[in-house]
């Protein structure tokens, strides 16, 4: 049904107001395109304010006959012969009907006007202009694309008339601006995605939007063109029709014969048929005005009564015919569509002439209640329409209400919005289930809805963009712990990378999650990485106390070697000796703890009695012993580590003990001269001595450090 008959007003003889006053023709061109329909639009339909029936033409047709048989024998008569001859009898007689005529009027003027004011206070509206607009449905608009929705509506423009288009052009452009308003929202969000913020998004240049819209504009100016062209032809209709009238009056007026008359009187009704529409607020007025010449004509012609009276019953029978089909519309199940067949009856029954005088009001009584019931139907019909969209109008509030609801919740799960993004989508279901909302309404309702919906979306689109971000960062974090745990996993060291693989574990689970594509790839590389370590370490300390025991017995073996040992009485020699001893014990491996001070404490021994038994000095023995020392450590990737710590232990030393030096120099000179004064100072310089000739042993192994190390 079309939504635009909600608006269309009952004709009652209480609410009538078909001819108070022509419906506006200068309408906006917004209106003029942007509704499908208008409520003028569907009254206007079916009022062919100034069309003949068939049925009338007939009648016309048999009464002009019999006029003109009537009027041929008076001709030709004797007394009309005697009445030719005696022109000053026919004055007399001519002047006495101009006297007769001229009392009657105001009489016939009145029973006209209240004959047709009768019948036609349930006329309906006029009928639009638009009785040629095609049909038809042009659901097929929606695919295409815009640059074919412009060339279709290009070629409408150029191919048919302006007054033909109309809907195919409304369904065009509705599918236009629906395609048109979906490529503004993927840029925008595109342009939010990438970045930027809606308040900022400016639509890409569109060369296709502008010809449409150029196209469209075209369209208002034809169709403004054409309307203005209808209200200007009914306006020159009026005057032809007045012409016609005054054509009529002048008649009787006439000194000729009356068949030549009733000839000019026949080419008059057959040019009122011919002429078109004329405003609906006159329509009324030049109907009453013309039915008012043509009886006072028939009065002139002297219709003779029989004649008069087979007229009137054809109009009965004419009218009777409307009565039943009128009634018949009762049982139509449409009442929009019987509504408007009675608009088409109703211009019918004006055309037809006057019935019997007897009959006049049961006629017009029987086509006013047939006409009274279905006014009613229909304004019940639109009545209950009016419930149903208030009913809406509620409906559709409840909705509004559910997603403001939700918009106020405060949504920080992804499943969560995902969730309540499933609860707006099937509002959205729904809300297309609920029919229209009044008019007054229906557009600011569909407005919050959409509204509450557009700021859900947009919401989520901000969340899931920020959460994009915040995925991405944890991936390039998750990505360098992998790495770092990559770089660990051969590591032998096994508490200090024990403890930093720990630390790594700590920071993942800190870290937030990662894109879904990306998430278990990257977890199983930072697992394998961190598997990878401690199952070399299990195997590594499942084995360790057979290692130990076994690293035991090479050191005692060892110990043994060095005890058997015997000096060769070469110095250098012997030194190189010790040294391997020394080098050899380092490689070999951890012991059990229990056994490590006491193979130490042993080994030591046996090295230091061969050191003693060589009587070398004290500084050059412990030279000797350092660089064996950083020797064995620049042989072992483990120990080599350690050669960094030492050095600067060394160098920390020096500045102690140089520090000590200047403390004791100061300190001398507070020393008086005297007896006791000069053994502390005595005491006092030893201890500077002692430090210079540490100072000078740790500048020596840093010397050794700076050669082994280069």
């Amino acid at each position: 049904m079309n939504t635009n008959e909600f608006n269309e007003k009952p004709q009652t003889p209480e609410n009538d107001n078909s001819h108070a006053s022509e419906p506006e023709k200068q309408r906006s061109d917004e209106n003029l395109t942007d509704s499908p329909s208008s409520p003028v639009e569907g009254s206007e339909k079916s009022s062919s304010d100034e069309a003949q029936s068939p049925a009338t033409d007939q009648v016309k047709e048999s009464e002009n006959k019999e006029v003109e048989k009537e009027t041929s024998e008076e001709e030709v008569s004797p007394e009309t012969k005697s009445v030719s001859g005696n022109q000053s009898s026919a004055d007399a007689d001519k002047e006495e009907k101009q006297e007769k005529a001229e009392e009657t009027t105001d009489t016939k003027e009145e029973q006209v006007a209240g004959s047709f004011s009768e019948q036609d206070e349930l006329l309906p509206p006029a009928q639009s202009p638009y009785e040629d607009e095609d049909e038809g449905d042009y659901s097929d608009y929606g695919a295409l694309s815009k640059d074919q929705l412009t060339s279709e509506l290009e070629r409408l423009l150029n191919e048919f008339e302006i007054q033909k288009i109309r809907k195919r052009v409304e369904a065009i452009k509705s599918q236009f601006y629906k395609k048109h308003q979906r490529d503004l929202a993927k840029q925008k969000e595109e342009f939010v995605a990438e970045g930027g913020t809606e308040k900022d998004f400016q639509p890409a240049p569109d060369t296709v939007n502008d010809n449409f819209n150029n196209l469209m504009q075209l369209y208002k100016d034809k169709r403004a063109a054409y309307l203005d062209k209808i209200e200007k032809d009914k306006e020159d209709n009026l005057a032809a029709r007045f012409e016609v009238i005054e054509s009529i009056k002048n008649l009787i007026n006439k000194e000729e014969s009356l068949n030549k008359t009733f000839q000019e009187f026949r080419a008059l009704q057959d040019r009122w048929r011919e002429i078109g529409k004329v405003p609906q607020s006159e329509v009324k007025g030049i109907w009453e005005k013309y039915h008012f010449a043509v009886e006072q004509f028939y009065d002139y012609v002297k219709i003779n009564k029989e004649l008069r009276d087979l007229d009137l019953r054809k109009n009965l029978d004419a009218k009777v015919e409307l009565c039943e089909k009128a009634e018949q519309l009762l049982l139509e199940d449409s009442v929009v569509k019987a509504f408007k067949i009675l608009q088409e009856y109703h211009q019918q029954w004006r055309e037809i002439g006057p019935v019997p005088r007897e009959k006049k009001e049961e006629i017009w009584e029987r086509f006013k209640e047939a006409t009274v019931k279905i006014n009613k139907r229909h304004q019940e019909f639109f009545e209950g329409l009016k419930k149903d969209q208030q009913k809406n109008l509620e409906s559709k509030e409840a909705l509004c209400k559910k997603v403001e609801e939700i918009n106020k919740l405060n949504l920080v799960k992804p499943k969560k919005w995902e969730e309540k993004s499933k609860e707006i989508i099937e509002i959205q279901k729904l809300w297309k289930t609920i029919g229209f909302a009044p008019k007054k309404y229906n557009n600011e309702i569909y407005q919050r809805f959409k509204t509450a919906c557009d700021k859900f979306f947009d919401a989520k689109r901000a969340y899931f963009a920020q959460k994009h971000a915040e995925e991405q960062e944890n991936l390039e974090k998750k990505t360098e712990l992998c790495l770092q745990a990559e770089a660990m996993k051969d590591s032998t060291d096994w508490k200090k990378t024990t403890g930093e693989f720990i630390q790594l574990q700590k920071n993942w689970k800190q870290t937030g999650p990662v894109p879904r594509k990306n998430s278990e790839a990257l977890w199983k590389r930072f697992r394998a990485a961190c598997d990878h370590f401690f199952e070399a370490k299990k195997d590594f300390f499942s084995n360790i106390d057979k290692r130990q025991d076994d690293n035991l017995d090479a050191k005692n073996q060892l110990i043994e070697k060095v005890k058997q040992f015997e000096l060769s009485g070469d110095d250098e020699a012997d030194l190189k000796t010790l040294s391997d001893f020394q080098k050899e014990w380092s490689e070999i491996g951890f012991v059990p703890f229990d056994k490590k001070d006491e193979v130490q404490k042993e080994f030591r021994q046996a090295i230091n009695k061969h050191f003693d038994s060589m009587k070398i000095e004290d500084e050059k023995r412990n030279l000797m012993n350092f660089r064996n020392k950083i020797e064995n450590w620049l042989d072992n990737a483990r120990l080599k580590k350690k050669i960094t710590p030492e050095r600067n232990k060394i160098i920390n030393k020096i500045k102690d003990l140089e520090n000590e030096i200047t403390l004791y120099e100061n300190n001398i000179g507070f020393f008086n001269d005297s007896k006791s004064s000069n053994a502390l100072v005595d005491e006092i310089q030893e201890k500077i001595e002692r430090a210079k000739k540490r100072i000078s042993l740790l500048r020596k192994k840093l010397d050794i450090l700076d050669e082994l190390d280069d």
